[in-house]
């Protein structure tokens, strides 16, 4: 059997010492999960108005590729004030879906409710941390 109890090694002095994590606040991690589920909604999005035939398959394909681009830029970013801004610009742009087909305002304007929600509560519980600190 083997003992999983023993101390651990000390760290070689020749390898660099990693640098630690940035802490994440609450208002960034909720707007990416946000994000990253409006990844998702995009991409089986575009593969249901594809479906329709509404647009040529190209312009259907490339829009909502340079959306879903944009999308994951956006949860990279998301951790500065402008990052948030262009969070902002994409939910308006996601709204704007529903030219092309309703459900997909309809599906766009669900993901905005959850992205105000986010940043509202994600604000609160922020500003909350920094006064208990």
């Amino acid at each position: 059997m083997t003992d999983t109890t023993a101390a651990p090694e000390p760290p070689d002095p020749a390898t660099p010492a990693r640098r630690p994590k940035r802490e994440r606040g609450a208002l960034e991690s909720l707007l990416t999960v946000t994000l990253g589920m409006e990844v998702l909604a995009v991409a089986f999005g575009t593969l249901a108005i594809n479906g329709l035939d509404i647009l040529p398959p190209a312009v259907v394909f490339g829009g909502g590729g340079v959306l879903v681009l944009l999308l994951l830029v956006a949860t990279r970013v998301v951790r500065y004030r402008w990052g948030v801004w262009f969070g902002h610009a994409l939910q308006v742009l996601l709204l704007a879906t529903g030219f092309i087909e309703v459900l997909a305002a309809v599906t766009a304007a669900i993901f905005v409710g959850f992205w105000i929600y986010c940043f509202v509560k994600g604000s609160q519980l922020d500003a909350a941390k920094r006064a208990a600190a």
